[in-house]
């Protein structure tokens, strides 16, 4: 899957990926302001966190107007299709599939209009557990899915099932109904909505224009379109802005547990998250790393991108020359997605290659910032012995990762998961490395500035501070299953029905009261 630049993702091999991303939101309210141009630069700050859809909602006051498609932001938009978005809100999203497959039907914001003319559109970052749960209270309802299959659908549809709330106060009765990770930008006609599960797993952060208010999952986005940051939204809390100014409310109270993850892979470097610049915490992880686990080397190297900050950290810490061993193509185009198997065979050099006059005859540290399923490391290790290197050292910036994220991570199942199955040695002797060593999870939290009791360390530790469904009501693709079952069972349930949606893939999707 491409990269939120347009380059391949760090996959060696599509078919076998490591972790994904999690998605990207952006909301902003501005009158006077181009707020689709706006969300767009907003989306291309955050398309790191997800690259297979991306869409944008406005309204002018009179009417919500959705675009979404397959794609990168800069494949979804150009400037006819942003200048045709008009208004004064509007809220955007870019999608990596957590909940669903990745079809148009699932891309983001979804829409729905109630029974008495409001229009609601809303875009998600995180992961719901209790969707089979949430599915049969929409089915009860009398309400009708419109092809979505993903937990961001059914969030829609309970807000529009309160014809006799306004948004605001339908919010707070489905808010607390929600478990799993969350944060939310939702809109109607006239008003933009920013919430955050009690947990704050997935960040958000509020930030200010000269005339209006932004919230996005990162504050880089905010940078990007000259926003100052305010603060975090909180978690379990719910703001409201309009004409009328800001509001906030609590719907839960909050028991803090940001991911741990974001610091070593999701977020981009310039981010800044629970106060702890990400890269600054990255390269600190490097220096802890070096301490942990010392070698005699001649270079210090990383796997660019995502392990040069700790590479730099490692080789202050160490007194190890930094440099460059691998070269990355940038451009490598989204023809090699699916590559023939003769190209696969190539498998790494269709996105890195070795500087052999760097590396050869070297001991070298080889710095990357997670291991999945190994197929990386592994390949990358053959590669740099082919070129020359008399010892390869790997060394990882985050310790093994043992258990699954079923709150907007898509790792790879726990039996594939390389840790699950070997010890440090196996993973080692697997990959061909003469030495291994990852960062203690002591080492990495330290490194976040963040108490232990803070964060969600599961896909590290296995403890899951959301309570998960028993059986198999979970995972990415439940409500493909799950929606057939619920439609049986209330076939014969009466409700509030909401208003049709008309849209075809590639097109608007538009509701007008």
């Amino acid at each position: 899957m491409p990269r939120g630049d347009g380059r391949l993702s760090h996959d060696l091999d599509p078919q076998r990926p490591g972790p994904q991303d999690a998605c990207g939101v952006f909301g902003v309210w501005a009158p006077g302001e181009e707020v689709a141009n706006l969300t767009y630069f907003g989306l291309y700050a955050l398309q790191h966190r997800g690259q297979e859809a991306a869409g944008i909602a406005v309204s002018d006051g009179s009417g919500v107007v959705v675009y979404k498609d397959l794609g990168l932001v800069a494949q979804v938009f150009d400037e006819p299709t942003l200048a045709s978005l008009r208004g004064h809100l509007a809220i955007g999203h870019a999608r990596y599939s957590t909940t669903g497959g990745s079809t148009w039907e699932n891309a983001q914001p979804t829409i729905r209009a109630t029974t008495a003319g409001t229009t609601i559109a809303l875009a998600h970052n995180g992961n719901l557990v209790n969707t089979a749960e949430l599915q049969r209270e929409v089915a009860e309802r009398g309400m009708h899915s419109d092809g979505s299959t993903n937990d961001t659908s059914l969030v829609t549809m309970l807000l529009a099932s309160r014809p006799d709330l306004s948004v605001e106060a339908a919010a707070l009765e489905v808010l607390p109904q929600l478990r799993g990770a969350f944060s939310f930008v939702f809109m109607d006609e006239s008003t933009l909505y920013a919430a955050r599960d009690l947990h704050g797993v997935r960040p958000l952060v509020l930030g200010r224009l000269e005339r209006g208010w932004v919230v996005a999952s990162e504050t880089a986005a905010l940078d990007i379109v000259g926003a100052s940051v305010v603060r975090e939204v909180e978690p379990g809390e719910l703001i409201a802005i309009d004409e009328d100014g800001l509001r906030s409310t609590r719907f839960a109270a909050p028991e803090p547990k940001g991911c741990l993850f974001e610091y070593v892979y999701i977020a981009r470097p310039d981010a800044t998250i629970a106060g702890r610049n990400v890269h600054a915490a990255r390269v600190q992880i490097g220096r802890q790393l070096a301490k942990e686990h010392p070698v005699e080397a001649d270079l210090v190297i990383p796997v660019p991108e995502s392990g040069t900050p700790a590479a730099i950290g490692y080789a202050e810490q160490s007194g190890i020359t930094y440099g460059a061993g691998l070269m990355k193509n940038p451009y490598v185009g989204r023809t090699f997605i699916q590559p023939s198997q003769t190209l696969r065979q190539l498998g790494i050099r269709l996105k890195l290659n070795p500087l052999r006059e760097n590396v050869r005859g070297k001991r070298l540290v080889v710095v990357d910032d997670s291991i999945v399923r190994g197929n990386t490391q592994r390949a990358i290790v053959r590669m740099l012995r082919e070129a020359g290197a008399l010892e390869v050292h790997v060394r990882i910036s985050s310790p093994p990762v043992s258990w699954p994220c079923f709150y907007g991570i898509d790792f790879a199942t726990r039996a594939e998961l390389l840790a699950n199955g070997l010890d440090n040695e196996g993973i080692r002797r697997s990959i061909g490395a003469d030495t291994l060593g990852y960062v203690s999870l002591p080492g990495l939290i330290a490194a976040t500035e963040q108490p232990k009791t803070r964060l969600c360390r599961a896909c590290f530790d296995g403890e899951y501070p959301i309570e998960l469904p028993a059986g198999n009501l979970i995972g990415k693709h439940v409500l493909e299953g799950v929606g057939r079952r619920v439609a049986a069972e209330a076939s014969g349930a009466t409700g509030h029905t909401a208003l049709p949606l008309v849209a075809t893939p590639g097109g608007v999707a538009t509701h007008r009261p």
